[in-house]
């Protein structure tokens, strides 16, 4: 018998960035849960000043260490994996991870020398719109899109919460979602991942923080990934010990939507799958 998903939790977050407790408590929560293949994915360093306290310090020794000291710890009983979420706007060397996440939380432009988060305020997004595309929220989401098809040309081994820009939008308040310039937007940044490399994961993340009432990626995307014959991952990218595993059955609904029967599981020894 094929294991279950929640065997599996790679998309989590620590003390070393911007989680609510330390990587030995999320192993051990993790383990607690049942969870076999741990993965710890801290925020990469970005040179952002907002970013400040909220990613992984420029040098990673800190970081893979505890890592390594939990994959000795748990020998035998539950494998911890060391990766990371790789942001578009990291700084530094990706070298020497198990598993990489690829993601964009902000955009960085050169007309007005800031950043710009996707999800953290409506304060940020506003500026993005006003300041550096002019008044234009599609532009935005063209821009952001860019940057996401950009990074999985890089073939990430997993494509982070890939339509992230949708966290503050749930009632439409910046952008219609089903505009076809945004539809057009979105899925040519899809289309830039290889599907024989990449991993779409189906992330609860701002579900359980409560932005969201569905897992991202939307079910267009979705849909779409599976026609390109593309694989999925379920991931909760939790901050705390009581998110490892929260709303795995509601990602995993997401996914038989979408037409698949079967998710992925990240482990030492690579790729695996089980049945929904």
């Amino acid at each position: 018998m094929k294991p279950n998903a929640k065997v599996c939790s790679v998309h989590t977050h620590s003390t070393l960035c911007d989680g609510k407790n330390t990587l030995a408590e999320m192993a051990s929560a993790a383990y607690a849960a049942g969870v076999r293949y741990f993965g710890a994915s801290g925020h990469s360093h970005t040179p952002s000043p907002s970013d400040a306290g909220c990613v992984l310090d420029a040098d990673l020794s800190a970081y893979r260490t505890e890592v390594l000291r939990l994959r000795k710890e748990y020998a035998g009983r539950m494998e911890v994996l060391l990766g990371i979420e790789w942001d578009s706007q990291a700084d530094g060397v990706r070298d020497g991870f198990d598993y990489w996440i690829g993601s964009v939380h902000e955009l960085h432009s050169l007309k007005t020398g800031e950043y710009y988060c996707v999800d953290w305020g409506a304060e940020s997004l506003t500026a993005c719109r006003d300041k550096a595309c002019g008044g234009d929220f599609l532009s935005v989401a063209e821009w952001y899109y860019q940057d996401v098809a950009a990074l999985a040309r890089q073939k990430p081994t997993i494509l982070g919460h890939m339509d992230l820009l949708t966290k503050l939008n749930p009632d439409g308040a910046f952008f219609d979602e089903t505009a076809p310039r945004y539809r057009a937007a979105a899925l040519a940044a899809l289309h830039a991942a290889d599907p024989t490399v990449t991993l779409l994961e189906i992330n609860t993340g701002a579900v359980q923080r409560g932005y969201r009432k569905t897992p991202y990626p939307a079910p267009l995307l979705l849909k779409e990934w599976r026609g390109m014959g593309g694989k999925v991952i379920l991931t909760s990218d939790a901050h705390s010990t009581d998110a490892i595993l929260f709303g795995y059955d509601l990602a995993a609904e997401a996914a038989r939507s979408a037409g698949f029967t079967e998710t992925a599981i990240l482990t030492m020894d690579g790729l695996s799958l089980c049945s929904l």
